[in-house]
Protein backbone atom coordinates (compact mmCIF):
# COMPACT_ATOMS: atom_id res chain seq x y z
CA UNK A 1 0.00 0.00 0.00
CA UNK A 2 1.59 3.18 -0.84
CA UNK A 3 0.86 6.10 1.41
CA UNK A 4 3.51 9.13 -0.30
CA UNK A 5 2.57 11.81 -2.49
CA UNK A 6 4.60 15.16 -3.60
CA UNK A 7 8.11 15.30 -4.89
CA UNK A 8 10.01 18.12 -3.16
CA UNK A 9 7.33 18.15 -0.55
CA UNK A 10 6.11 14.68 0.70
CA UNK A 11 3.27 13.52 2.95
CA UNK A 12 2.50 10.45 4.14
CA UNK A 13 -0.47 9.30 5.78
CA UNK A 14 -0.90 6.55 8.57
CA UNK A 15 -3.49 5.08 10.50
CA UNK A 16 -7.01 3.47 10.10
CA UNK A 17 -10.39 4.85 10.90
CA UNK A 18 -10.93 2.45 14.16
CA UNK A 19 -7.41 2.30 14.60
CA UNK A 20 -5.67 3.84 17.83
CA UNK A 21 -4.76 7.20 16.18
CA UNK A 22 -3.96 8.31 12.72
CA UNK A 23 -1.51 10.45 11.39
CA UNK A 24 0.77 12.30 8.90
CA UNK A 25 4.54 12.53 8.13
CA UNK A 26 5.50 15.89 6.07
CA UNK A 27 8.78 16.09 4.88
CA UNK A 28 11.05 18.24 2.78
CA UNK A 29 9.42 21.36 4.36
CA UNK A 30 12.12 24.55 5.30
CA UNK A 31 13.71 25.44 8.73
CA UNK A 32 12.33 27.96 10.35
CA UNK A 33 8.54 28.22 9.21
CA UNK A 34 6.33 29.24 11.62
CA UNK A 35 4.04 26.31 13.02
CA UNK A 36 0.49 28.21 14.34
CA UNK A 37 -1.44 25.26 16.43
CA UNK A 38 -3.97 27.38 16.78
CA UNK A 39 -4.35 27.71 12.84
CA UNK A 40 -4.29 23.65 12.90
CA UNK A 41 -6.84 23.30 15.58
CA UNK A 42 -8.63 26.22 13.53
CA UNK A 43 -8.37 23.87 9.98
CA UNK A 44 -9.49 20.96 11.83
CA UNK A 45 -12.36 22.62 13.31
CA UNK A 46 -13.52 22.99 9.56
CA UNK A 47 -13.52 19.51 8.87
CA UNK A 48 -15.25 18.36 12.05
CA UNK A 49 -19.02 17.25 12.38
CA UNK A 50 -21.91 20.51 11.73
CA UNK A 51 -24.99 19.34 13.78
CA UNK A 52 -27.89 17.28 12.12
CA UNK A 53 -26.40 17.57 8.39
CA UNK A 54 -22.85 15.66 9.55
CA UNK A 55 -22.48 12.74 10.89
CA UNK A 56 -22.75 11.69 15.05
CA UNK A 57 -19.66 10.55 15.38
CA UNK A 58 -17.42 14.07 16.92
CA UNK A 59 -13.66 13.77 17.35
CA UNK A 60 -11.74 16.33 19.15
CA UNK A 61 -9.05 15.95 17.09
CA UNK A 62 -6.23 16.54 19.45
CA UNK A 63 -3.15 16.53 17.56
CA UNK A 64 0.57 16.08 18.91
CA UNK A 65 3.42 16.80 16.65
CA UNK A 66 6.14 14.22 17.42
CA UNK A 67 8.70 15.08 15.38
CA UNK A 68 10.60 18.11 13.08
CA UNK A 69 9.41 21.42 15.28
CA UNK A 70 11.45 23.32 17.99
CA UNK A 71 10.09 26.59 19.46
CA UNK A 72 7.56 27.14 17.06
CA UNK A 73 9.58 26.37 14.20
CA UNK A 74 9.95 23.60 12.08
CA UNK A 75 13.17 21.93 12.10
CA UNK A 76 13.78 21.19 8.53
CA UNK A 77 13.46 17.31 9.48
CA UNK A 78 10.31 15.38 8.97
CA UNK A 79 7.03 16.56 11.02
CA UNK A 80 4.68 13.52 12.32
CA UNK A 81 1.86 14.50 13.22
CA UNK A 82 -0.61 12.32 15.61
CA UNK A 83 -4.14 12.53 16.37
CA UNK A 84 -5.79 9.92 18.46
CA UNK A 85 -9.10 8.18 17.69
CA UNK A 86 -11.13 8.43 20.91
CA UNK A 87 -15.08 8.17 19.60
CA UNK A 88 -14.84 4.65 17.94
CA UNK A 89 -17.85 2.51 18.26
CA UNK A 90 -16.81 -0.69 16.29
CA UNK A 91 -19.54 -2.90 16.99
CA UNK A 92 -21.33 -0.91 14.46
CA UNK A 93 -19.61 -2.70 11.48
CA UNK A 94 -18.91 -6.40 13.05
CA UNK A 95 -22.47 -7.33 10.88
CA UNK A 96 -20.62 -6.03 8.14
CA UNK A 97 -17.85 -8.00 8.15
CA UNK A 98 -17.46 -9.65 4.38
CA UNK A 99 -20.27 -7.77 3.19
CA UNK A 100 -19.46 -5.62 0.16
CA UNK A 101 -20.86 -2.19 1.10
CA UNK A 102 -22.23 -0.16 -2.24
CA UNK A 103 -19.97 2.67 -3.07
CA UNK A 104 -17.32 1.51 -1.06
CA UNK A 105 -13.70 0.08 -1.07
CA UNK A 106 -14.79 -2.89 1.17
CA UNK A 107 -14.54 -5.74 -1.69
CA UNK A 108 -11.74 -3.89 -3.63
CA UNK A 109 -9.56 -3.46 -0.43
CA UNK A 110 -10.64 -7.60 0.28
CA UNK A 111 -9.17 -8.51 -3.55
CA UNK A 112 -6.15 -6.70 -2.94
CA UNK A 113 -5.18 -6.75 0.42
CA UNK A 114 -6.65 -10.91 0.89
CA UNK A 115 -8.67 -9.88 3.50
CA UNK A 116 -6.17 -8.80 5.65
CA UNK A 117 -7.00 -4.97 5.61
CA UNK A 118 -8.90 -3.11 8.73
CA UNK A 119 -12.42 -3.27 7.79
CA UNK A 120 -13.45 -1.18 10.96
CA UNK A 121 -15.21 1.82 9.43
CA UNK A 122 -13.19 1.47 6.39
CA UNK A 123 -10.25 1.20 7.82
CA UNK A 124 -7.52 3.11 6.04
CA UNK A 125 -9.93 4.07 2.95
CA UNK A 126 -11.97 6.15 5.39
CA UNK A 127 -12.37 9.99 5.19
CA UNK A 128 -11.54 9.95 8.96
CA UNK A 129 -7.90 9.83 7.54
CA UNK A 130 -8.34 12.84 6.34
CA UNK A 131 -8.24 14.72 9.43
CA UNK A 132 -4.34 13.81 9.45
CA UNK A 133 -4.06 15.60 5.90
CA UNK A 134 -5.63 18.47 7.05
CA UNK A 135 -3.32 19.08 10.00
CA UNK A 136 -0.20 18.71 8.45
CA UNK A 137 -1.32 20.75 5.40
CA UNK A 138 -2.19 23.54 8.00
CA UNK A 139 1.63 23.73 8.54
CA UNK A 140 2.11 24.62 4.42
CA UNK A 141 -1.44 26.79 4.06
CA UNK A 142 -0.34 29.08 7.32
CA UNK A 143 3.36 29.33 4.96
CA UNK A 144 1.30 30.43 1.80
CA UNK A 145 -0.31 32.85 3.59
CA UNK A 146 2.64 34.41 4.47
CA UNK A 147 3.47 34.55 0.68
CA UNK A 148 0.45 36.41 0.16
CA UNK A 149 -1.01 33.12 -1.92
CA UNK A 150 -4.84 32.50 -0.25
CA UNK A 151 -7.06 29.43 -0.90
CA UNK A 152 -10.95 29.28 -0.62
CA UNK A 153 -12.82 26.50 -1.95
CA UNK A 154 -17.04 26.97 -1.49
CA UNK A 155 -19.92 24.75 -1.97
CA UNK A 156 -20.95 25.60 -5.98
CA UNK A 157 -23.56 22.98 -5.32
CA UNK A 158 -25.48 20.71 -3.17
CA UNK A 159 -28.48 19.16 -2.88
CA UNK A 160 -29.83 20.47 -6.04
CA UNK A 161 -29.23 24.32 -5.09
CA UNK A 162 -27.06 26.20 -6.64
CA UNK A 163 -24.66 29.11 -4.78
CA UNK A 164 -22.70 32.14 -6.13
CA UNK A 165 -20.16 31.86 -8.16
CA UNK A 166 -17.12 33.47 -7.23
CA UNK A 167 -17.34 36.94 -7.26
CA UNK A 168 -14.51 39.32 -5.73
CA UNK A 169 -11.96 36.35 -5.04
CA UNK A 170 -9.81 37.84 -2.28
CA UNK A 171 -13.00 39.10 -0.40
CA UNK A 172 -15.25 35.63 -0.96
CA UNK A 173 -12.05 34.20 -0.25
CA UNK A 174 -11.51 35.37 3.37
CA UNK A 175 -15.07 35.62 4.15
CA UNK A 176 -15.10 31.50 3.80
CA UNK A 177 -12.20 31.36 6.42
CA UNK A 178 -14.27 31.07 9.23
CA UNK A 179 -17.47 29.48 7.77
CA UNK A 180 -18.37 25.98 9.17
CA UNK A 181 -20.86 25.83 6.04
CA UNK A 182 -19.20 27.09 2.85
CA UNK A 183 -21.41 28.91 1.24
CA UNK A 184 -20.75 32.19 -0.57
CA UNK A 185 -24.72 33.07 -0.22
CA UNK A 186 -26.47 33.12 3.30
CA UNK A 187 -29.64 32.12 1.67
CA UNK A 188 -28.66 29.43 -0.58
CA UNK A 189 -26.63 27.65 2.31
CA UNK A 190 -29.54 27.50 4.35
CA UNK A 191 -31.57 25.92 1.85
CA UNK A 192 -28.72 23.75 0.95
CA UNK A 193 -28.70 22.61 4.99
CA UNK A 194 -33.01 22.04 4.56
CA UNK A 195 -32.22 19.44 1.14
CA UNK A 196 -29.56 17.76 3.17
CA UNK A 197 -32.11 17.12 6.33
CA UNK A 198 -35.09 15.76 3.70
CA UNK A 199 -32.25 13.36 2.75
CA UNK A 200 -31.47 12.23 5.73
CA UNK A 201 -34.87 11.89 6.75
CA UNK A 202 -35.65 9.83 3.74
CA UNK A 203 -32.26 7.35 4.97
CA UNK A 204 -30.78 9.02 1.65
CA UNK A 205 -28.03 10.91 1.04
CA UNK A 206 -26.22 13.73 -1.12
CA UNK A 207 -23.72 14.95 -2.64
CA UNK A 208 -22.39 18.57 -4.11
CA UNK A 209 -19.55 20.65 -6.33
CA UNK A 210 -17.26 22.48 -4.80
CA UNK A 211 -15.16 25.38 -6.74
CA UNK A 212 -11.52 26.03 -5.28
CA UNK A 213 -10.03 29.89 -6.12
CA UNK A 214 -6.46 30.38 -5.62
CA UNK A 215 -4.79 33.65 -5.84
CA UNK A 216 -1.60 35.42 -5.80
CA UNK A 217 0.38 32.27 -7.64
CA UNK A 218 2.97 33.41 -9.19
CA UNK A 219 3.38 33.00 -13.01
CA UNK A 220 5.74 29.92 -14.81
CA UNK A 221 5.20 27.59 -11.90
CA UNK A 222 4.84 24.24 -13.42
CA UNK A 223 5.38 21.66 -16.15
CA UNK A 224 4.29 20.79 -19.31
CA UNK A 225 3.28 17.13 -19.88
CA UNK A 226 3.16 14.90 -17.71
CA UNK A 227 3.95 17.23 -14.16
CA UNK A 228 1.05 19.89 -15.33
CA UNK A 229 -0.33 21.79 -12.70
CA UNK A 230 -3.62 20.63 -13.64
CA UNK A 231 -2.45 17.08 -13.87
CA UNK A 232 -0.51 16.90 -10.21
CA UNK A 233 -3.44 19.03 -8.98
CA UNK A 234 -6.28 16.22 -10.08
CA UNK A 235 -3.57 13.75 -9.10
CA UNK A 236 -4.06 14.90 -5.43
CA UNK A 237 -7.74 15.83 -5.33
CA UNK A 238 -8.68 12.13 -6.73
CA UNK A 239 -6.79 10.63 -4.08
CA UNK A 240 -9.77 12.63 -1.13
CA UNK A 241 -12.64 9.97 -0.75
CA UNK A 242 -15.74 10.66 -3.04
CA UNK A 243 -14.22 12.84 -4.87
CA UNK A 244 -15.16 12.07 -8.66
CA UNK A 245 -14.67 15.01 -11.09
CA UNK A 246 -12.10 17.73 -11.65
CA UNK A 247 -12.33 20.56 -13.85
CA UNK A 248 -10.24 23.34 -14.27
CA UNK A 249 -11.57 26.56 -15.35
CA UNK A 250 -14.78 26.97 -17.63
CA UNK A 251 -14.00 22.66 -17.29
CA UNK A 252 -16.71 20.69 -20.03
CA UNK A 253 -18.33 23.97 -20.93
CA UNK A 254 -15.27 24.30 -23.53
CA UNK A 255 -17.01 21.74 -25.79
CA UNK A 256 -20.02 24.51 -26.16
CA UNK A 257 -17.89 27.36 -27.27
CA UNK A 258 -15.79 28.79 -30.46
CA UNK A 259 -12.08 29.62 -30.21
CA UNK A 260 -13.26 33.48 -29.82
CA UNK A 261 -15.05 32.62 -26.59
CA UNK A 262 -13.01 30.08 -24.83
CA UNK A 263 -9.53 32.22 -25.41
CA UNK A 264 -8.60 34.22 -22.59
CA UNK A 265 -6.90 37.55 -24.27
CA UNK A 266 -4.30 38.99 -22.73
CA UNK A 267 -3.73 42.74 -21.88
CA UNK A 268 -1.38 45.11 -20.11
CA UNK A 269 -2.57 46.34 -16.41
CA UNK A 270 -0.09 48.44 -14.01
CA UNK A 271 2.79 47.20 -16.03
CA UNK A 272 1.69 43.29 -16.18
CA UNK A 273 -0.01 40.72 -18.69
CA UNK A 274 -3.15 39.59 -17.33
CA UNK A 275 -6.26 37.98 -19.29
CA UNK A 276 -9.05 39.68 -20.18
CA UNK A 277 -11.55 36.63 -18.87
CA UNK A 278 -10.44 33.28 -17.04
CA UNK A 279 -11.73 30.43 -19.05
CA UNK A 280 -8.67 28.34 -18.66
CA UNK A 281 -8.37 28.52 -14.64
CA UNK A 282 -5.25 30.28 -14.47
CA UNK A 283 -2.59 27.94 -16.20
CA UNK A 284 -1.71 27.49 -19.96
CA UNK A 285 0.64 24.39 -20.83
CA UNK A 286 -0.06 23.13 -17.83
CA UNK A 287 2.44 26.10 -16.43
CA UNK A 288 0.59 28.59 -14.20
CA UNK A 289 0.00 32.16 -15.99
CA UNK A 290 -0.20 34.66 -13.19
CA UNK A 291 -4.51 34.41 -12.68
CA UNK A 292 -6.29 33.19 -10.29
CA UNK A 293 -6.30 29.25 -10.29
CA UNK A 294 -9.71 28.14 -10.31
CA UNK A 295 -11.13 24.49 -10.43
CA UNK A 296 -14.31 22.61 -9.57
CA UNK A 297 -15.08 19.44 -7.56
CA UNK A 298 -17.74 16.73 -7.38
CA UNK A 299 -18.28 15.05 -4.93
CA UNK A 300 -20.42 12.01 -4.50
CA UNK A 301 -23.36 11.62 -2.26
CA UNK A 302 -22.29 9.29 1.26
CA UNK A 303 -22.47 5.63 0.23
CA UNK A 304 -23.44 4.79 3.65
CA UNK A 305 -26.94 4.84 3.69
CA UNK A 306 -30.04 3.54 5.77
CA UNK A 307 -31.76 2.33 2.57
CA UNK A 308 -32.14 -1.21 1.78
CA UNK A 309 -29.31 -1.92 -1.04
CA UNK A 310 -28.81 -5.21 -3.05
CA UNK A 311 -24.93 -6.74 -2.49
CA UNK A 312 -22.74 -9.67 -1.66
CA UNK A 313 -21.47 -11.35 0.97
CA UNK A 314 -18.00 -11.43 -0.47
CA UNK A 315 -17.05 -14.11 2.04
CA UNK A 316 -19.54 -16.48 1.30
CA UNK A 317 -20.06 -15.56 -2.41
CA UNK A 318 -23.96 -15.40 -1.84
CA UNK A 319 -26.39 -12.47 -2.75
CA UNK A 320 -27.60 -10.58 0.07
CA UNK A 321 -29.65 -7.57 1.25
CA UNK A 322 -28.09 -4.75 3.58
CA UNK A 323 -29.24 -1.84 5.43
CA UNK A 324 -26.14 0.24 7.00
CA UNK A 325 -26.65 1.25 10.35
CA UNK A 326 -24.70 3.20 12.72
CA UNK A 327 -23.41 7.11 12.14
CA UNK A 328 -22.70 8.41 9.03
CA UNK A 329 -23.00 12.10 6.86
CA UNK A 330 -26.48 12.48 5.08
CA UNK A 331 -23.68 14.85 3.12
CA UNK A 332 -20.23 15.48 3.12
CA UNK A 333 -19.59 18.43 0.62
CA UNK A 334 -19.42 20.19 3.53
CA UNK A 335 -16.75 18.97 5.63
CA UNK A 336 -14.78 17.83 2.20
CA UNK A 337 -14.58 21.16 1.65
CA UNK A 338 -10.87 22.14 3.20
CA UNK A 339 -9.62 18.65 2.23
CA UNK A 340 -9.75 19.77 -0.63
CA UNK A 341 -8.05 23.40 0.53
CA UNK A 342 -5.37 21.47 2.06
CA UNK A 343 -4.40 19.20 -0.87
CA UNK A 344 -4.55 22.22 -3.14
CA UNK A 345 -1.84 23.43 -1.18
CA UNK A 346 0.65 20.76 -0.46
CA UNK A 347 0.60 20.78 -4.35
CA UNK A 348 1.19 24.12 -5.08
CA UNK A 349 3.75 24.08 -2.16
CA UNK A 350 5.45 21.37 -3.92
CA UNK A 351 5.49 22.87 -7.35
CA UNK A 352 6.69 26.76 -5.84
CA UNK A 353 9.63 24.92 -4.20
CA UNK A 354 11.03 22.73 -7.29
CA UNK A 355 10.56 25.75 -8.67
CA UNK A 356 12.12 28.60 -6.49
CA UNK A 357 13.82 26.12 -4.09
CA UNK A 358 13.50 24.91 -0.83
CA UNK A 359 13.83 28.19 1.32
CA UNK A 360 11.42 29.76 -0.64
CA UNK A 361 8.38 29.19 1.56
CA UNK A 362 10.06 30.33 4.70
CA UNK A 363 10.03 34.19 2.82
Amino acid sequence: MKNVFGNNITLTLFGESHGEAIGAVIDGIAPGIEVNEDFIRHQLSLRRPVGAISTARSEADLFSIKSGVVNGRTTGTPICIIIENENKISKDYSALDGKARPGHADFAAYCKYRGFEDRRGGGHFSGRITAALVAAAAIVIYALKQKGIFIGTHILECAGVADRTFDNLKEDIFALEDKLFASLSEEQGEKMQENILKAKENLDSVGGILQTAVIGMPAGVGEPWFDTVEGVLAHGLFSIPAIKGVEFGSGFAFADMKGSEANDCFKMENGQAVTITNNNGGINGGITNGMPIVFSCAVKPTPSIAKEQQTVDFTKNEDIKLKINGRHDPCIVHRARVVVDSVTALVLADFLTGRFGTDWLRG
